[in-house]
């Protein structure tokens, strides 16, 4: 036989090296803690909720609950508030963005950071903020009244008070991670356009927006998740008729002690959140696949 075949032989013959277990073993520890942690944060409060709403008796059945015309309206303006501060922080967000980015102007750096400090604020601070200007007493109806006598704004209280609050918090969400895809596109995409004829509108449809797209569905899927749980804001501006279901949580669970009722609501408003989250999911991979295709 040949020296070949012999070396042939013994490559075959030759199993592969084995990974060393005791350190493999080692490393697999490492997955303890956050799986610990995860479980502790996330999974045991879910279990408690499920459980906790699957005790209830009387009007606090998961039944007496769904069926009762107070959580249908609460599940409605909740969908309406979130969809339209959504849409609304998306227009608003776009709009700073585009400008922060391609329009330079005297102090667009400070506006940008004022924008990030927005993202450190409470919710709460920017309700106060338009109470102290909007309110029935604030700065703005105390000027209109020196003029007319009249105090014309009083739309806090309302769904629309909620809104515009809702959209002032949370459009940073929206412009920061579109300012960070402006950061990456091409600026010889925009001299070839501008070079061929094209409009700034155009540029702007053909161009840019498409490179941005992912960027924004991210920005607004975060915003309507947000949107869609929250409470500070609802609850600072005083709207009592705007009664969503984090209100109704809240309402149910503290302040009528009604804890099965409220941990059936509670578990409604997380398998809206989980589909939202899975939609955006499903989306942004689809999205993401045709790009690669491409």
């Amino acid at each position: 036989m040949s020296t070949g075949a012999l070396l042939t032989d013994d490559a075959t013959s030759t199993p592969p090296p084995q990974p060393n277990s005791p350190l493999r073993s080692r490393s697999a520890l490492w997955v303890w803690p956050p799986l610990v942690i995860v479980l502790i944060i996330a999974v045991y409060p879910l279990v408690r909720v499920l459980t906790e709403s699957a005790g209830g008796t009387g009007e606090s059945t998961w039944g007496a609950v769904l069926s009762s015309e107070i959580f249908r309206t609460a599940l409605l303006r909740t969908a309406q508030v979130a969809v339209a501060s959504t849409l609304g922080a998306l227009i608003l967000g776009t709009f700073l963005a585009i400008v922060l980015a391609f329009v330079p102007f005297p102090g667009s750096t400070i506006v940008a950071r004022l924008i990030d400090t927005v993202l450190a604020l409470p919710s709460f601070l920017i309700t106060l903020a338009f109470t102290f200007l909007y309110g029935t007493a604030g700065a703005v109806n105390a000027l209109i009244a020196d003029v007319t006598g009249t105090r014309p704004l009083n739309f806090l209280a309302t769904p629309w008070g909620v809104i515009a609050a809702e959209i002032t918090f949370f459009t940073p969400f929206v412009v920061r991670p579109l300012l960070a895809s402006f950061a990456t596109l091409s600026t010889d995409q925009l001299d070839v356009a501008a070079s061929l004829g094209a409009s700034p509108w155009r540029v702007l449809r053909s161009v840019i927006m498409p490179e941005a797209w992912p960027a924004l569905m991210a920005g607004g899927s975060l915003v309507l998740l947000l949107t869609l749980n929250e409470f500070g804001i609802v609850l600072f501006t005083g709207a009592k008729d705007v009664i969503t279901l984090p209100v109704l949580i809240y309402t149910r669970g503290i302040v009528t002690f009604d804890l099965a009722g409220a941990a059936v609501i509670a578990t409604v408003q997380v398998a809206l959140s989980l589909v939202l989250y899975g939609i955006y999911r499903l989306i942004f991979a689809r999205i993401s696949g045709k790009r690669k295709g491409l």
